[in-house]
């Protein structure tokens, strides 16, 4: 089986998985005391930008650790401490957006994101003592860490991508279908512009 039909199967069976539904319903009721209705809220979805913050969001600590990876094989202790603290804390408003984004899922979508997000928080812990072990000189330890971290980090992202390229999290089709409308009326005044003009025939 290829890697990628494995991966979607995985994802299925995520989808179908109504065990979930019971930690997901604790988590929604936690998560919308924490985050009520309101301007935090607005900006946390990233509606002054017009369009989702999380993604954004999610780069600086990708980077950072990643960067911090190649610190490692480059020899650069006190870097790729620094580094994977940066991660950590960047990942903080990362996962706040994210969670606010997961608020407003259901069904299938409130499934994958919550295995999204606890693959992701899985990985911040093994970042955050990753980080722990190197401040006490513990680097093999710290290395190790990072890479499990770094493993977790990857399926989380790819049910991500699962979450909004398959399931449409974050997407806002209703502005695909006002676009093509706007490009079938456009595409119509200029076929009927060109059905209005006169033949050669006609003016000579």
């Amino acid at each position: 089986m290829q890697s990628g039909r494995w991966l979607e199967v995985v994802a299925r069976r995520i989808e179908r998985a109504s065990a979930l539904d019971r930690l997901a319903a604790t988590a929604l009721g936690l998560g919308r005391k924490a985050v009520p209705e309101g301007p935090a809220k607005e900006v946390l979805q990233g509606t002054p930008l017009g369009h989702p913050l999380h993604p954004a969001l999610v780069a600086v600590p990708i980077g950072a650790w990643a960067s911090a990876t190649l610190f490692d094989l480059l020899g650069d202790d006190a870097g790729a401490r620094r580094l994977t603290a940066i991660g950590c804390l960047a990942a903080l408003p990362a996962a706040l957006a994210g969670g606010t984004d997961w608020l407003s899922t259901d069904g299938e979508q409130r499934r994958v994101g919550l295995v999204h997000a606890l693959l992701n928080d899985a990985a911040l812990t093994c970042y955050t003592l990753s980080w722990r072990a190197r401040r006490r000189g513990a680097r093999s330890r710290g290395l190790v860490l990072s890479l499990a971290g770094g493993g977790l980090l990857g399926a989380g992202g790819w049910l991500g991508g699962h979450l909004a390229y398959s399931l449409g999290v974050g997407v806002d089709t209703t502005s695909f279908l006002d676009r093509r409308a706007r490009n079938d009326a456009r595409h119509t005044d200029a076929d009927a512009n060109t059905s209005e003009l006169p033949s050669p025939t006609d003016t000579g």
